[in-house]
């Protein structure tokens, strides 16, 4: 099972709609992979440290390093195939990429 973190500002409504949208997606292509929602500001270096991927729905400084995967989420909000599939597309190479 891969983890995945996803957050936005309130961590009530981006963040549920890339968790939600991650979990189909990917279940599709076959990965089984578990994404929680939060709000960036209550992300410490503990919590992230429980995750193999980071799914912000924009680039974000934590103010400590962050040692996993990266992949900005926010074009999935779009809904749009023609935004969405990149996304998609880098986090699958990430998911290759972790060989779990």
């Amino acid at each position: 099972m891969i983890k995945i973190l996803a957050a936005c500002g309130a961590g009530v409504n981006s963040s549920h709609q890339i968790k939600s949208a991650l979990e189909t997606e990917l279940g599709k292509r076959g990965y089984q992979v578990q994404c929680d929602a939060v709000m960036i500001k209550d992300i410490n270096e503990k919590m992230i440290g429980n995750y193999d991927i980071f799914a912000p729905i924009a680039s974000t400084q934590l103010g400590f390093p962050i040692n996993i995967p990266v992949v900005d989420c926010g074009p999935i909000l779009y809904r749009m195939p023609m935004l969405a599939e990149p996304v998609y597309a880098k986090m699958e190479e990430v998911l290759k990429s972790l060989k779990k």
